[in-house]
């Protein structure tokens, strides 16, 4: 019993303050609530939740997305909105940091672009090592892998043999040849084939010979068992390896395939659709039965099993002879006593609608995209709804292209240039830093994809026009976010106008007092 002038003890913490009671505490933490309890995953580190499944993730992954129709769907929405039929370089050298004037960097830019894009579409392929793809080619290919294995690999590759004007060229690899040799387990310096320090920045990754699903590689004595080491960078800083993926959590190694959250879903919706057309088949096949005016136990055990055998032999015989048909035009002579009794389809089932798109919302979500793009369904879509959904998923595409942009297509650009700056075909301004003393600034670009789209031209074209009068966009901005470059627009605008007035007809612009026009020759010295 307590004494008089007795103090109860309690739980103090360290600055001697009482211990909250577990009732003020945040319930998703509660070990006794009874909604949550059962509920204790394991608090692991971004590399031990992942690695240990990644490869079955990665193998599911495109499993789903070669053979289910809205998983494909996903995936080439991304890459239409993502990478587009072409993600095109807008070059934007840092003036300010390399002492130079706005008029020079526009300029270099210019020349830039110019001679990148004779290595990036080079008909001859040269820029891929495998010389299958143009360097937008090699860019959607990268992206899909991105978003099918979590992670966009490369090797820039030097090859000086082929006659190509540029030796730089990508061999994208599969990131399943990105593994430790031999299978060793993951440690403190190597965690699923990438070598870190102890920051955990990659060193080097190691790269299988072949891929170890190649069974042509078996057939052909080529043994998967081997590993090179890759170093990431030249000591003088040439990338050796691109390893591209979303960094989603701290301490991450590698990345997971954009669907790993869905994929479970995605799985039940096959097995749901197959049942489901399973079942409408059985059904469609079964469109009428014929009744025996007897039940056929009762039948049996009156007429003997030899009598009843007679009986149903007549009665197939009856049916053979008169060729019973459902489809042609003569009417059915039945068998005494039978009748037709015809078959109430069950299918399709009343809630597959309903399920499905409950699923491809959870699907859609999971992917970044809305259910209209998922579906292809914009029946119950007006235009409030289509524009807010639409601006929703552009945020998404847009932070998806920067992102990839600046892991893997700047990565590529800047190996083309240090070999353009090298052999002299793009000159650095007197004065200016060295190129790899100012590589960032030499460097530092924009990427150019697909535009949003448009619900109404004519509501978008009223926005475009009252921002820039407002001063609170500008016309590069406008043109960008239409997958135009503002340069090109400009000159070929300028083209359009001159040979319009050449051939004396009107400008379809506005006409602005006191302008003047370039002349051809002009405008090709530009």
């Amino acid at each position: 019993m307590k004494g008089k002038g007795q103090v109860l003890p309690s739980l103090v913490d360290a600055s001697g303050a009482p211990l909250r009671r577990s009732a003020e505490m945040y319930r998703a933490g509660s070990a006794f609530s009874r909604e949550l309890r059962e509920w204790q995953p394991f608090p692991g580190s971004a590399d031990s939740d992942l690695l240990q499944g990644l490869p079955l993730i990665m193998a599911r992954t495109r499993d789903i997305a070669q053979n289910h129709g809205f998983a494909s769907g996903a995936m080439q929405t991304h890459l239409d909105n993502v990478i587009g039929g072409n993600l095109r370089l807008s070059a934007k050298p840092e003036w300010r940091v390399l002492g130079q004037s706005p008029e020079w960097a526009d300029e270099w830019g210019r020349e830039v672009e110019a001679k990148f894009r004779l290595w990036a579409y080079d008909p001859r392929k040269f820029c891929d090592a495998a010389r299958k793809c143009s360097l937008p080619g090699l860019f959607g290919l990268a992206y899909r892998s991105q978003f099918m294995n979590g992670a966009a690999l490369a090797l820039p590759q030097w090859i000086e043999h082929r006659g190509a004007p540029y030796a730089t060229a990508i061999q994208l690899l599969e990131p399943d040849r990105l593994s430790n040799p031999l299978g060793q387990p993951d440690s403190d310096v190597m965690r699923g084939g990438v070598e870190i320090d102890e920051f955990g920045a990659a060193v080097a990754y190691h790269i299988r010979s072949r891929h170890p699903g190649d069974i042509f590689a078996s057939a052909m004595g080529q043994s998967p068992f081997t590993w090179v080491r890759v170093p990431r960078e030249t000591a003088w800083g040439r990338a050796q390896c691109i390893h591209a993926f979303d960094v989603e959590r701290v301490e991450q190694t590698r990345g997971k395939p954009q669907m790993t959250a869905i994929l479970e879903h995605l799985k039940m919706l096959t097995r749901y659709e197959a049942a489901e057309l399973q079942a409408t088949i059985v059904n469609a096949m079964f469109a009428a039965f014929i009744e025996s005016p007897f039940d056929a136990s009762l039948l049996g055990e009156a007429l003997g099993a030899e009598d009843f055998m007679t009986y149903q032999n007549a009665r197939a015989d009856f049916h053979t002879e008169r060729g019973l048909k459902m489809d042609g035009v003569k009417i059915p002579q039945l068998f005494p006593g039978e009748k037709f009794t015809f078959t109430t389809p069950t299918r399709p089932n009343t809630g597959f609608d309903a399920f499905t798109a409950a699923a491809l919302r959870n699907i859609a979500a999971g992917t970044g995209l809305t259910y209209e793009q998922l579906s292809r369904d914009y029946s119950k879509t007006n235009y409030s709804s289509a524009r807010a959904a639409l601006l929703e998923s552009w945020k998404f595409f847009r932070g998806k292209r920067q992102q990839f942009g600046f892991d893997f297509c700047t990565p590529t650009y800047a190996l083309w240039l240090e070999e353009a700056v090298d052999k002299g075909e793009v000159t650095l301004p007197p004065g200016a830093p060295d190129f790899w003393e100012a590589y960032p600034a030499y460097t530092a670009c924009k990427w150019i994809g697909p535009s949003m789209g448009w619900i109404d031209p004519m509501k978008e074209a009223d926005a475009v026009a009252r921002r820039l009068e407002l001063n609170i966009t500008t016309m590069e901005a406008e043109c960008a976010a239409q997958g135009e470059d503002f340069d090109d627009v400009l000159q070929q605008r300028a083209r359009e106008l001159r040979r319009m007035r050449g051939l004396g007809l009107a400008p379809a612009g506005p006409a602005v007092p006191g302008a003047t026009y370039a002349s051809d020759a002009e405008l090709a010295a530009k």
